[in-house]
């Protein structure tokens, strides 16, 4: 995992490596990111560059860095398993040279690559060389199997209930809430996000309903839509803070959580909103929130970038809690499909056919 930047797919890093730690002796993770070895289990062994200047490159950079310590390592001793988390054409490529068996974890839907025909061809013809591609929906696996003509096996994204209720218990050190209608957004602030739709929505309802807007993240688009807070006179029903490494106290503190994504994998913030008994509106985005949603049986599903019908669907709710409340406890009694010690068992099964 060459870039460790706390995100969904770096949560499940943490937990699925964890996990592996109590089957498996020998465990290394290659990584640029050293300032989130804390998070991981001492048993893993971490292979980084000792300066920590490194951790300022850009992702790419970090690949390439990365797959160099692969390198070395491959060197070292061949009878290894690699499991790639990222760069995973690049990994994959470079396992095959060398004839070390590789198993991939593909993160996002194929909506999010590029659409340059020449890395879709990439990706069609060095991804078969994987020795296992594992996805995490079924909507997702459906999409490799049309796109790519390629078998892939699913796992849920392993969901630690218990921590996530304990964490949310926690008393918020940030206090935006209050009593007014609450909507949350986290996410990093990226194009794929899309947070502009948020704000655009909410943006229609200034005027219509009292609210407040906590949206948590970090990342390159930050300024962008701070600028349209303050162009839209939202500063005051509209609050950005930081990454938090326990965002379940603000969820809990809210009562909608709103997600704008234009592709997904399996969003982990919507099932974490689900255990924490929140009112959930998506975008109906591929791959995963449809999926969670029960096919909007659990939440409220709307077209990608449509804020005109958000702000509809949040005005809907608002008016009417009794469907609400039904949406929230058939989300609620539908996770048991992303059962912790079920789905890390099936990453250790995989994993084992491969030592």
């Amino acid at each position: 995992m060459p870039s460790i930047e706390g995100g969904g797919v770096e949560k499940n890093l943490f937990i699925i490596s964890d996990f592996l730690t109590k089957k498996i002796n020998d465990i290394s993770l290659i990584t640029i990111s050293k300032s989130f070895k804390k998070r991981f289990n001492k048993k893993i062994k971490f292979i980084s560059p000792k300066l920590s200047f490194w951790d300022s490159l850009g992702r790419r950079k970090k690949f390439i860095v990365s797959l160099f310590l692969l390198i070395v390592e491959i060197l070292k001793d061949r009878n290894l398993t690699v499991f790639c988390f990222q760069g995973n054409i690049y990994c994959t490529l470079l396992c095959k040279l060398f004839g070390v068996k590789i198993i991939v974890r593909s993160n996002s839907a194929p909506e999010g690559w590029s659409q340059n025909i020449l890395k879709f061809y990439c990706f069609k013809y060095i991804f078969k060389f994987a020795d296992e591609i594992i996805v995490n929906s079924y909507d997702f696996k459906k999409k490799f199997k049309k796109r790519f003509n390629l078998k892939t096996l699913c796992i849920y994204n392993p969901l630690n209930k218990k921590e996530i209720i304990t964490k949310s218990k926690i008393k918020p050190k940030i206090n935006f809430f209050k009593k007014k209608v609450n909507l949350i957004n986290v996410g990093r602030f990226t194009d794929q996000k899309d947070q502009i739709t948020l704000l655009k929505a909410v943006n229609l309802l200034k005027n219509k309903i009292n609210f407040n807007l906590l949206i948590v993240g970090y990342g390159k688009k930050k300024d962008f839509l701070l600028n349209y807070i303050n162009e839209n006179n939202l500063q005051k029903k509209v609050k950005i803070v930081p990454y938090q490494t326990n965002p379940y106290n603000l969820i809990k503190s809210s009562d909608i959580f709103i997600l704008t994504s234009l592709y997904e994998g399996l969003p982990n913030v919507l099932l974490e909103a689900q255990v924490l008994k929140k009112c959930i509106i998506s975008s109906n985005c591929p791959t995963g929130p449809k999926e969670i949603l029960l096919n909007g049986r659990a939440g409220y599903l709307f077209k990608i970038k449509d804020y005109q019908y958000l702000s509809k669907l949040i005005l809907k709710i608002l008016g009417n809690k009794k469907i609400m409340n039904k949406k929230i406890e058939i989300g609620y009694k539908n996770l048991n499909r992303f059962n912790y010690e079920n789905n890390l068992n099936k990453y250790y099964k995989t994993i084992l056919n491969y030592l």
